[in-house]
């Protein structure tokens, strides 16, 4: 027998593990849905951050409280999907007293989700009609999240209960409220992305934040030395200026100025001027003689004169009379 449920009512159940299934309209522009469960102590709060079964953990770490994961049905007059958490309530531990059922919108308001319904089944019978369902009506349309029902323990059984109570900020505030560690920036990057969002975070699936790169300042290049223009060479006085060259890649050292009056020396040229022959040997007599000739006067072209030399007389020689 299918118990039709109101806001509060309950029913017991005697299966040892039910199916609890979220049933909605889909549409275009509609919101999706997505379920969870929170396995509460006699608290009435987590006992860890791993009693929050959900998309991103999806198996409880005991086993007995798992999510199946949509389907698409379309066994009525209207198509529908749905999304399932089972419970194997007889293996679930001593220290759990309740199993919150709860549905989460994709950060849209529950006011655009048609048909919403969750329908309990006995999950060890297979096709078994429902033992229970509830139409769930948000109260305010501005709910982002929805305690749809819960498991709660009744002395040696457990008892289901319609509840259908709402949350404006969503699967974040809703598990904030029973203990679980929420991390707010992962839930404003996250929330309202359909089956991969929706919860803040959990404690197997947080990240941490990022570190914002700093600009590096960039290096400026080293500044180079000022060139010093090359001054030219000024050419020896009494020669002719050298034709312009190409000119030199690196520095020369200066050239050696000439001597007044004289060629260049062959083994040191003056940087831009044509190399001199050598000038011819001097004879002997002529070299020795050259210490008495005068500074820059040419050397005399014959053999030195000799000193007894003298001159016959000029001209008829007259006697006198």
């Amino acid at each position: 027998m299918t118990h039709a449920m109101l806001k509060g009512s309950n029913v017991p159940l005697d299966a040892t593990a039910v199916r609890a299934v979220l049933r909605w309209t889909p549409g275009r522009g509609l919101p999706d849905v997505d379920a969870s469960a929170l396995l509460l102590g006699s608290d009435g709060r987590v006992r860890s951050d791993e009693d929050f079964v959900f998309y991103n953990q999806p198996r409880h770490p005991s086993g007995k409280v798992w999510r199946l994961g949509k389907k698409r049905v379309n066994d009525g007059p209207a198509e529908g999907l749905t999304d399932t958490i089972q419970a194997d309530l007889a293996g679930v531990d001593e220290s759990v007293g309740r199993v919150l059922l709860v549905a989460s919108a994709d950060g849209v308001t529950f006011d655009r989700v048609r048909s919403l319904r969750i329908l309990v089944f006995d999950a060890t019978i297979a096709d078994a009609e429902p033992l229970a369902y509830f139409d769930i009506k948000p109260e305010t349309g501005e709910e982002t999240a929805l305690i749809c029902g819960e498991l709660y323990r009744r002395g040696e059984g457990w008892k289901f209960r319609a509840l259908g109570e709402g949350y404006s900020n969503g699967l974040q505030g809703l598990a904030s409220d029973f203990g679980i560690s929420v991390d707010e920036s992962e839930a404003e990057a996250e929330g309202g992305a359909g089956e991969g969002a929706g919860a803040a975070g959990s404690a197997g699936a947080r990240s941490q934040p990022q570190p914002q790169s700093q600009a590096q300042p960039q290096a400026l290049p080293p500044e180079r030395p000022a060139q010093v223009p090359q001054q030219p060479i000024q050419p020896a006085y009494g020669y002719p200026p050298a034709a312009p060259g190409p000119e030199p890649t690196r520095q020369q050292p200066p050239a050696t100025q000439p001597a007044y009056g004289y060629p260049q020396p062959t083994g040191q040229p003056a940087y831009g001027y044509p190399q001199t022959a050598p000038p011819p040997p001097v004879p002997a007599p002529v070299a020795a003689a050259a210490g008495r000739t005068g500074y820059g006067y040419p050397q005399p072209a014959g053999p030195v004169p000799d000193p007894d030399f003298r001159l016959p007389p000029q001209g008829p020689q007259f006697i006198g009379r």
